[in-house]
């Protein structure tokens, strides 16, 4: 049963690589989303070594013809099922550091970033989970998507100047069928014990990035994220059902130095201040407006009454005071007030 499964896989990758991934003539358009779905799941996974003995045993390539590699033609079908709208397909990492299981550890190990695959990247303890994108954007965080980056890359960092900061994503699709792959890889890393949970992580990050519709609209705007499930309601539900079937493990993290820088920018003063001004008076364009307006009158108000009290101690000096009592009323406030004059003369 092994071999017949197996064969039907290697048929169908190379019947792929024949019409660009786009269809196999011996099936209809509808099913081939199905089949990849199907064989992306971790319990219907085959030993990756059968699948390349079976593939270099049926190998029949011309010599003319380019060579053609089982885990390329796999990771190629399987990576649609994560990003189908990219026409920026990465190409497949040759260099494992471990044996590769099966294909759904292909596409686990090759969807993360360069250093990661290497295991060059630092690990450390995430003790707090990242503020929301709502919460970041009103500390003063860009936001931006980077489409050529893989999909676990993500950094922060300073854009220019001591305040700003810029977090850096790249772009993911989302729908009933990325859930599947998501609940499965993260299965496959809780399960194996030589799995760093990677994905598991991201996919927390994600969670906590991601509180409400709101979230998942700013993320669409940027265009980090795009889903096919009708509304931004359903894909914030989506990412916080599958962070709930799982227990996080925060000791491994490889996104811990973007967690706690991004943490420790929010909770710096001018984050704190800038977030609680952007939160309650300028929520929207309404209430931006409302907010200038009422210090523009503030304002009025104010030169208002220095202009009132300027023509107050100028009706004071033409009166006939004692002269002690002139110095002492009028002379201390004269020199202020004209010094504010000759400033907006200036000005």
């Amino acid at each position: 049963m092994m071999l017949i499964d197996a064969s039907f896989i290697i048929q169908l990758l190379r019947d792929l690589s024949h019409n660009q991934f786009k269809q196999v003539p011996s099936l209809s358009r509808w099913m081939l989303p199905t089949i990849r779905r199907e064989l992306i799941m971790l319990e219907n996974q085959l030993p990756l070594f059968v699948l390349n003995k079976l593939f270099e045993l049926t190998n029949n390539s011309r010599p003319d013809q380019p060579s053609t590699n089982l885990n390329d033609l796999a990771f190629r079908f399987f990576y649609r099922l994560l990003q189908s709208d990219s026409s920026h397909i990465p190409e497949c990492y040759q260099a494992y550091k471990f044996e590769i299981e099966h294909v759904l550890d292909l596409l686990r190990y090759n969807i993360r970033p360069p250093n990661v695959k290497g295991e060059e990247v630092s690990r450390g303890i995430q003790k707090q989970m990242i503020h929301s994108a709502t919460e970041l954007k009103d500390a003063g965080v860009k936001i931006k998507v980077d489409e050529d980056r893989e999909l676990l890359d993500i950094t922060f960092g300073r854009k220019w100047g001591v305040l700003t900061r810029e977090l850096t994503i790249p772009r993911v699709h989302i729908s009933d069928h990325r859930g599947t792959v998501f609940r499965n890889i993260v299965a496959f890393e809780k399960c194996h014990k030589r799995c760093n949970p990677d994905v598991t992580t991201y996919l927390f990050f994600f969670n906590r990035l991601i509180n409400s519709a709101n979230d998942v609209a700013l993320l669409h705007g940027k265009g980090i994220l795009h889903h096919s499930l009708g509304n931004d309601e359903r894909v914030a539900d989506l990412i916080n059902d599958i962070a709930k079937e799982i227990t996080p493990d925060m000791n491994e993290s490889y996104l811990y130095k973007v967690v706690n820088e991004a943490n420790k920018y929010f909770d710096t003063m001018y984050g704190r201040t800038r977030a609680s001004i952007v939160r309650n008076y300028l929520t929207s364009w309404t209430v931006g407006i409302s907010t200038v307006g009422a210090l523009l009158a503030l304002y009025f108000t104010f030169i208002q009454t220095i202009c009132g009290f300027a023509d107050a101690l100028k009706a004071l000096e033409d009166k006939k005071f004692s002269a002690i009592f002139r110095k002492a009323l009028i002379l201390p406030f004269r020199d202020t007030v004209s010094a504010v004059f000759d400033t907006d003369e200036e000005t």
